[in-house]
């Protein structure tokens, strides 16, 4: 079937529902003569008459009767699917696919999808959490969450996050059998959690950053992780002063499970960003995801250093 075939086919039911050439055309927005020839062109195409006209009255054959049993269904759920289209456009309603560095998963999505999901109902969220570069097109994903230097210059980007600050962060019951540190040369006589970058990477050497001098410092520790939310969770269990991001230790600060230390040390980096493809037609989903996080808001802490917890 071509195009002009389904078209056609339309104007067909819509005279055949009417029977009248002018109330039909009044309703597909054409001109009658142009209905008029549009169900020519069809009649001669199948080899048959699907509608017997006169100048005053217009029915439908035998042969038109038959075709039209047929095309009802038809016509009608390409009308239902054409609608549930225009519903989907207005509300969030679907599956909506996410790609995200460990980092923006649980910085960025984690906060606020209860609310989110609670908000939409009829929203499907899946959440895929990677650190390697995709094409996320040609893996099915509406959009990915990272780095700047992740969006490919094809695609929109939206900061959603950011800059972020860095946080040092340890238990109260850690701090009461020891002193906390006071500048960054102190954590030495301290138990750290360290943090490798990736599982074969680099072990961190914690950046810190005051009045415009910056210190490096090696840590030592009895654990050793590659996420910064399991660096978060060590330091709450009291096995070390943690290095992680303040958007991961917030909820714990906040109840007093962890203190901050060295804050006026602690630097911040560039944030994190949205990105999808498509500049025109954001499917509502999306739209109502970013509009969430972006209401929830980041730190709006100064950018001072590369990302330590990227694998270069």
């Amino acid at each position: 079937m071509n195009r002009a075939d389904l078209a056609d086919l339309t104007a067909f039911v819509a005279v055949a529902d009417q029977l009248s050439f002018r109330r039909a055309a009044s309703r597909l927005g054409v001109t009658p003569s142009a209905l008029s020839h549009s169900m020519r062109q069809l009649e001669e195409r199948l080899g048959m008459r699907l509608l017997n006209r006169t100048t005053r009255s217009v029915s439908v054959t035998d042969a038109g009767l038959r075709l039209l049993e047929r095309l009802r269904p038809a016509i009608s759920e390409i009308a239902g699917a054409l609608e549930d289209l225009n519903q989907e456009r207005q509300r969030p309603v679907g599956r909506l696919r996410i790609y995200a560095i460990h980092l923006a998963a649980s910085a960025v999505i984690a906060p606020i999808w209860g609310r989110f999901l609670s908000t939409y109902p009829e929203v499907h969220l899946e959440l895929a959490v990677g650190e390697a570069p995709i094409d996320i097109v040609a893996k099915g994903f509406d959009a990915g969450i990272g780095p700047h230097d992740r969006v490919p210059a094809d695609m929109i980007a939206v900061r959603v996050m950011g800059p972020l600050k860095v946080v040092v962060v340890g238990a109260p019951t850690y701090f009461a059998r020891r002193r906390p540190p006071r500048t960054p040369d102190d954590l030495a006589r301290h138990i750290c959690v360290e943090y490798r970058r990736e599982a074969d990477g680099d072990v961190l050497v914690w950046p810190f950053e005051r009045n415009h001098k910056s210190r490096r410092i090696s840590v030592n520790g009895r654990v050793m992780v590659n996420e910064t939310d399991l660096a978060v969770r060590a330091a709450v269990d009291g096995l070390g002063i943690a290095y992680t991001v303040e958007a991961l230790a917030e909820p714990f600060l906040r109840s007093g499970q962890l203190v901050r230390v060295l804050e006026d040390w602690a630097p911040s980096f560039e944030g994190l960003y949205l990105y999808y493809p498509g500049h025109r037609q954001v499917p509502a989903t999306l739209r109502a995801l970013i509009d969430m996080i972006r209401t929830a808001g980041g730190s709006r802490a100064r950018r001072s250093l590369k990302n330590p917890f990227a694998q270069d």
